[in-house]
């Protein structure tokens, strides 16, 4: 079965109405899931905090500190784009936490695979600074987890946000256990992510960078995924599969957009599932980055939870 693993906490992240990664975008997800036939083949769990400690094995404890003094003061903006509400830094351990649970519940064979649907994202963050609406890089804190409670050392994260995850590139460049994918709009917000960036020292070929233009079509997009995965990531031979889900290369994405539709998320789904299938027993954990249309989301999460699924 696949696991969800939710809290209303997230709703508690508190960015405003007209900040785009608010939390409209998981109450709608989660009233349009529930009204679908997806809803019964889910095992919907509540997350734990991860603690200061886990969350340290990636960032700085002059970071946490930061985020958690912000919420303790009332709150405030981190930069332009990233705000810290009174609750968000509990949001935000939770978020984390979300991933922690997910693998210790496929990991313990309770669940064939999971999504994490959490809030605040956190692929931008890197180990010494929030940023782009993430407080906590909860992929790179998840691949950190998973080699020290389960002792894997081979963890691939798949990224097919439309922004290019600097946060987690930044955490694992030099990392050869770590493989790092992104396909992203570029050049787009953060400005990284170029083709030439493939990890340093022993990390070097280790970081996968796909840069697209704008007008890339699903077709080649979903062509491109599926050689990479064939070619690099099956080669690493990964014990563990993250995926840093955004939905906003869906077409209509108000802040960012490619030209996916919906239906495309769950081929991607199906894409990685093979690989995770033939590498690991099927081992993946996904979790929510970006997607910020607000009637469509739902669907492109939909879609994406019936590739795991594996129904449709």
């Amino acid at each position: 079965m696949t696991a969800v693993i939710y809290d209303e906490i997230y709703l508690k992240h508190d960015t405003g109405a007209n900040h785009p990664e608010n939390a409209t975008r998981i109450i709608n997800t989660i009233e349009h899931l529930r009204s679908t036939s997806i809803w019964q083949k889910l095992d919907i769990n509540k997350p734990r905090a991860a603690t200061k400690e886990e969350i340290s094995t990636v960032h700085t404890i002059s970071q946490i500190e930061e985020v958690a003094e912000i919420a303790e003061t009332g709150g405030g903006y981190l930069d332009p784009d990233t705000y810290v509400s009174p609750d968000s830094y509990e949001a935000a351990l939770y978020a984390s936490g979300a991933l922690l649970t997910a693998i210790d519940l496929v990991m313990d064979k309770k669940a064939n695979n999971a999504f994490c649907l959490v809030r605040p994202p956190g692929h931008h963050a890197t180990p010494t600074k929030a940023m782009g609406f993430c407080l906590f890089n909860n992929v790179a804190i998840a691949a950190k987890y998973i080699q020290t409670e389960y002792n894997l050392d081979r963890i691939a994260i798949i990224d097919w946000d439309v922004h290019h995850g600097n946060g987690t590139q930044d955490t694992f460049y030099d990392d050869p256990s770590v493989l790092y994918f992104s396909m992203h709009k570029y050049p787009f917000y953060p400005g990284t992510g170029a083709k030439e960036e493939t990890g340093k020292g022993s990390g070097s070929g280790f970081t996968i960078n796909v840069p697209l233009s704008y007008d890339t079509e699903p077709q080649e997009y979903l062509k491109i995924f599926d050689d990479i995965l064939k070619e690099r990531v099956k080669s690493f031979n990964p014990q563990f599969v993250l995926i840093s889900s955004g939905f906003d290369a869906y077409r209509l994405d108000p802040i960012s957009g490619l030209n996916l539709e919906a239906s495309d998320f769950n081929a991607l789904t199906k894409l990685t599932q093979k690989i995770a299938n033939d590498c690991c027993e099927g081992r993946i954990v996904s979790c929510l980055e970006g997607g910020y249309h607000l009637l469509d989301l739902p669907k492109c999460i939909e879609a994406h939870l019936h590739g795991l699924v594996c129904d449709i």
